[in-house]
């Protein structure tokens, strides 16, 4: 039966097992790589208020901005302050502390990116970052995060609460570990975890969750919603794996090992609202690109990159190294792919409203997880 569904709705349900990005696979080149999807450009025009031109320039200056960052990062050295995409220019924007040498100031412009002055090096906010991560945090005190265009290390407060004792106490310290800006954001994350709802990719103990990326030999998903129960069935109820490794709070990363007639395939599942999506590679995206989202609840949904390295302060317990985005999910959502063009940027954690009214979404990147559990990403 499983194989009979699979093959009836093609690459479509072939995604219920993940597409990812490996550790240790080379990336396709910007010429190398396939041109968008018509559902990819059509889900970008509705979600980013893009022409169809607009779109495929922007995917294209993504692309090559994405390519550029180690090596500006190289080339800034010690001076380096963060980068991002501007989407209205259509370049990176390069941060250097005022410490930069002449020959790093040409280096970086000869890339066609786009230079700024800061005060602070990205390791001296870093370094800021990881203090209030030793601070016990409220739970009004939704996350903090560098923001490197600001040049300083945002923390976010739930409206209305900046008042309550906890939190100014919190923010008091804070700000004795540096550069630190408040401000505020309309709810506290929650993680996208559901209880069970029939005909979805898989379920876990009484939770439904959504299949991140492949990897050869089993699938990447979201650390919460390991059950602990062990065993994982897919959308037909039938076996397909176990939990082999698993870390939330602190960190919201899991894999799956895959069996029992299921297999792996480098899709991303675009849930007829976009053609099914090839996974080529995992380069990280920069602040500012745009980037899209595949769960089992509300499907397909693009946004923004918002910030990286964002501590977020679950009821559960703080996730570090997290990436914050403008794309909405809702429970059950968690654990599924955030994919910017055709690299795989992470899975699904949590966040703050819905599809209707709007929100944040955070992911942990691939990347780590890879690294963590020796994984390879199973790319096209």
């Amino acid at each position: 039966m499983r194989r009979t569904r699979i093959m009836r709705a093609g690459l479509a349900v072939l995604l219920l097992l993940g597409a990812g990005a490996a550790a240790g696979t080379v990336p396709a080149t910007a010429d190398e790589k396939a041109p968008a999807s018509a559902g990819l450009l059509t889900a970008m025009q509705r979600d980013l208020g893009l022409s169809p031109e607009q779109a495929v320039t922007r995917l294209a200056a993504e692309r090559k901005a994405t390519a550029l960052q180690p090596e500006v990062r190289r080339a800034a050295g010690a001076s380096f302050g963060g980068s991002w995409f501007d989407a209205a220019k259509g370049t990176l924007t390069v941060a250097v502390t005022p410490g930069a040498s002449a020959t790093a100031l040409r280096e970086i412009r000869a890339t066609g990116a786009t230079v700024r002055t800061v005060a602070h090096s990205a390791r001296e906010l870093s370094a800021t970052q990881a203090r209030l991560d030793r601070l016990p945090a409220p739970d009004a005190v939704s996350s903090w995060h560098v923001d490197q265009k600001a040049g300083t290390v945002v923390v976010n407060v739930v409206s209305g609460r900046q008042r309550d004792n906890d939190v100014r106490a919190f923010i008091a310290r804070a700000r004795k570990a540096g550069p630190v800006t408040v401000r505020e954001v309309a709810a506290a994350p929650t993680t996208f975890a559901a209880g069970t709802v029939g005909g979805d990719p898989y379920y876990t103990g009484n939770v439904r969750c959504s299949i991140g990326f492949s990897v050869y030999g089993g699938f990447v998903t979201a650390g919460h919603c390991d059950q602990h129960t062990g065993s994982v069935y897919g959308w037909d109820r039938s076996y397909v794996g176990n939990f082999q490794g698993s870390s939330f709070p602190d960190n919201d990363y899991a894999w799956v090992n895959v069996g029992s007639g299921w297999w792996t395939v480098p899709v991303v599942l675009g849930w007829g609202t976009v053609s099914d999506q090839l996974v080529r590679g995992s380069n990280v995206a920069p602040v500012g690109a745009s980037i899209c989202r595949s769960g089992s609840t509300t499907h397909w949904h693009c946004g923004t990159v918002l910030a990286m390295n964002e501590t977020v302060n679950y009821s559960q317990g703080a996730v570090h190294q997290m990436t914050k985005t403008s794309v909405c999910a809702e429970p059950g959502d968690s654990g599924g792919s955030f994919i910017s063009g055709d690299q795989a940027q992470g899975v699904t954690s949590g966040g703050w409203g819905n599809c209707s009214s709007g929100g944040e979404t955070w992911f942990q990147p691939v990347n780590e997880i890879l690294n963590r559990y020796g994984l390879t990403l199973h790319t096209a």
